[in-house]
């Protein structure tokens, strides 16, 4: 394979290049309106097989009615024109079945000072949701004076932010990635060279998103990791592939040998990589939330595109650009890049890694104690989930969901709903059993029994706290425990953020079987040995540790809340460890593979035990270190996002690759082959004879 992609790279290189100048003008069209076909519904990070789901469900086919409000609109109590117009609105809609509140329905729609009043709209249970919300927000916007919240306008403003987000991310990233690429690469040329493989990434994924979207239901949240995850992707095997094709061409000489060496040693690699890490993607595919199975997909995606492009589209630019891929650099910069591809026995991570191997016990001591320490505070995370808070204090949605727990009596949270399958005539069962669910500790109230229909009751039960604290997570088990006078489901947001976080700790161990299995397999296949492997998964679990450590201390614990722009939930959301534990150890074996690939390469070559790491690590510690600094601008970006979760998505991301590329990679990995020597390389005789068949090789 790889020799067909070296042949199509030197043979016809300006054909390669005008169809990919084709296909980005094709990708454009097609994939550029992407974003308005993904899934927008706000069960994204709810499993849609769980109890509370079937629970709504089941209440829902019964009445023909939302077992919710979607829309509230806000308004002062005596603006009687405003709340006239409000209501109107909302009744004029075809799909909304009821509208309740306002200051002549009780007490529970009137603020404390009585200043406040709320309406709510209810849905038909067969109505377009989101397109009816859209309705809905544009007619109340209309209206002075109305301020519109609830789930359905709070889940599209965090849609809509994130889109936002994710144009000020790419602005943001593109002009830094330029800077940093300049001084890496040394030259203006070569530093385009990731850009332009990055922009032909993101078009690229965006029409195999939406080819996959036709299959199956996608998440819009997983664009941002299209965005930030395939700019970052590409400029890492970008930046492997230019960096090694200038080693050759100082090797070599400008000619077709140079980009033949170049795809068949980097090339070869980055094919393994991005399987590794599109592998990382396929482990999100056990969990039933449309959040991680979306950014699964993404993450999936995106890896294989990465390096289709750079496979195709890199080696042709070579053939044509030969030794103007170092033009446009000032001529100091011209000799220090030389003089990187030639003193291999000289440079900064060649002394670096012989110092380190020199108190390799002590060094691989202290790293794993730093790593260690990072990552203790996450044995005290706490989980949360997406509701109006993550979004930013401006959003509207936000304003009346702050104002709603705040200002109105038994408003701080949405009830806990607790579907019964009973005859009608079982009034007085059902009404003894919401009296006992009223006794519960943390129980604010319990509204009356409701008959919907077609044997369905529906007790709606009002925690004493907000809907994500914890006092009411738990207050959904013992809700669950009570006996009901008929089969009973449980639903509502608290219990569907109990059964998400169930459902997560349910597709773990599988989901960590894949990434094992993957990982072990790759480095086996790349380097002969069981150790290695073994040693990597290690090395993942420290740097995962840690990261998620340093989220705990960040975003649970409210530091930096001014630096960062965001209001603490008091946890982490619940999938965002998750997902980032599948990215970053992905990340981690990918920059595993370039650091062993040419360790194995210089030891295959005559190297004694430590100088093949000395050598290894000279070849990639600066590329290695680069490619994750730029990776981390590319997500890092995000943290400028105005939702919560998307911040923690960006600085982890960021940290992960920061901690891998400088702790693990320059410190305990050195240390720790020292330290083990020849044992390094060890594999039984059955898998020895095995690798000798089937056994991938550099060079």
């Amino acid at each position: 394979m790889f020799t067909a992609l070296s042949h199509l790279a030197t043979s016809h290189p300006r054909r390669v290049l005008l169809a990919t100048v084709v296909f980005f003008a094709f990708a454009g069209v097609v994939g550029g309106p992407v974003a308005g076909l993904l899934n927008a519904d706000n069960d994204s990070f709810a499993d849609t097989g769980a109890p509370s789901a079937h629970a709504i469900d089941r209440i829902e086919e019964a009445s023909g009615l939302a077992a919710s409000p979607a829309t509230i609109a806000l308004v002062a109590t005596d603006d009687t024109e405003a709340l006239d117009a409000a209501r109107a609105a909302l009744e004029a809609s075809s799909e909304v079945a009821q509208v309740v509140g306002g200051p002549d329905a009780g007490p529970q729609f009137v603020s404390r000072d009585g200043s406040l009043t709320y309406l709510a709209a209810i849905y038909a249970a067969d109505a377009d949701a989101d397109h009816t919300t859209e309705e809905l927000r544009d007619a109340l916007g209309r209206i002075d004076g109305v301020t519109i919240g609830g789930a359905g306008p709070a889940y599209q403003q965090v849609n809509e932010q994130v889109e936002s987000d994710i144009v000020r991310a790419e602005m943001l990233a593109f002009p830094l990635l330029f800077v940093v690429s300049l001084f890496v690469f040394r030259s203006a040329v070569s530093a385009l060279l990731p850009l332009l493989v990055g922009g032909l990434t993101i078009v690229s994924s965006l029409v195999v998103l939406r080819a996959a979207n036709e299959v199956v239901d996608i998440s819009i949240f997983a664009l941002n990791l299209i965005t930030g995850l395939g700019l970052g992707l590409a400029i890492d095997y970008s930046l492997f592939m230019v960096s090694r094709f200038r080693e050759e061409l100082v090797r070599q000489g400008p000619g077709a040998d140079a980009v033949r060496t170049t795809v068949m040693t980097a090339g070869r690699t980055v094919l393994f990589s991005a399987v590794t890490v599109a592998g990382a993607g396929l482990a999100l595919l056990v969990f039933p939330l449309r959040f991680l199975y979306s950014m699964g997909i993404g993450v999936t995606i995106v890896a294989l595109v990465a390096a289709a492009v750079s496979l195709l589209v890199l080696p042709a630019l070579f053939a044509v650009l030969q030794l103007r891929v170092n033009a446009l650099a000032p001529a100091r910069w011209r000799r220090a890049q030389e003089a990187d591809a030639r003193s291999e026995t000289r440079g900064f991570w060649y002394r670096l890694s012989h110092f380190v191997m020199r108190f390799r016990i002590g060094t691989a001591l202290a790293g794993a104690a730093v790593l260690v320490a990072l990552g203790l505070p996450f044995l005290g995370v706490k989980f949360t989930g997406v509701d109006a808070t993550v979004l930013p204090d401006s959003a509207s949605a936000k304003v009346v969901d702050s104002t709603l727990r705040a200002e109105f009596e038994g408003a701080e949270s949405t009830p806990i709903v607790v579907a019964i399958d009973a005859p009608e005539s079982d009034a007085a069962a059902i009404a003894e059993y919401a009296r006992e669910l009223g006794s519960l500790d943390d129980v604010s109230q319990t509204a009356e029994p409701r008959y919907v229909g077609d044997d369905t009751w529906q007790v709606d039960v009002i925690p004493a706290h907000s809907t994500l604290d914890e006092r009411t997570l738990e207050l959904v088990d013992a809700v669950r425990d009570v006996p009901a006078p008929g089969p009973a489901l449980v639903g509502g947001d608290s219990a569907a953020q109990v059964d998400q976080v169930a459902s997560i700790v349910d597709g773990i161990p599988l989901a960590l079987g894949i990434l094992a299995v993957l990982t072990f397999v790759t480095l086996f296949l790349m380097t002969g040995s069981v150790v290695l492997p073994l040693k990597a998964l290690v090395m993942n679990l420290l740097t995962i540790s840690a990261t998620f450590g340093v989220l705990v201390l960040v975003f649970q614990d409210g530091r930096f809340e001014g630096l960062l722009d965001y209001t603490s939930q008091g946890g982490l959301e619940s999938s965002q460890p998750v997902f980032l534990f599948a990215v970053a150890f992905g990340l981690s074996t990918d920059y595993a593979v370039f650091l062993l690939t040419r360790i194995k390469e210089a030891r295959d070559a005559g190297a004694g035990e430590r100088e093949a790491v000395a050598l290894g690590l000279q070849r990639t510690g600066r590329i290695v270190t680069a490619a994750a600094l730029l990776f981390a601008i590319a997500l890092g970006a995000f943290a400028t996002s105005e939702i919560i979760f998307i911040k923690e998505l960006g600085v982890g991301t960021a940290v992960a690759v920061l901690v891998d590329a400088t702790i693990v990679r320059a410190l305990l990995v050195p240390s720790l082959m020292a330290m083990l020597g020849r044992a390094n390389w060890w594999a039984p005789a059955p898998l020895r004879r095995l690798h000798a068949r089937i056994g991938l090789r550099e060079g």
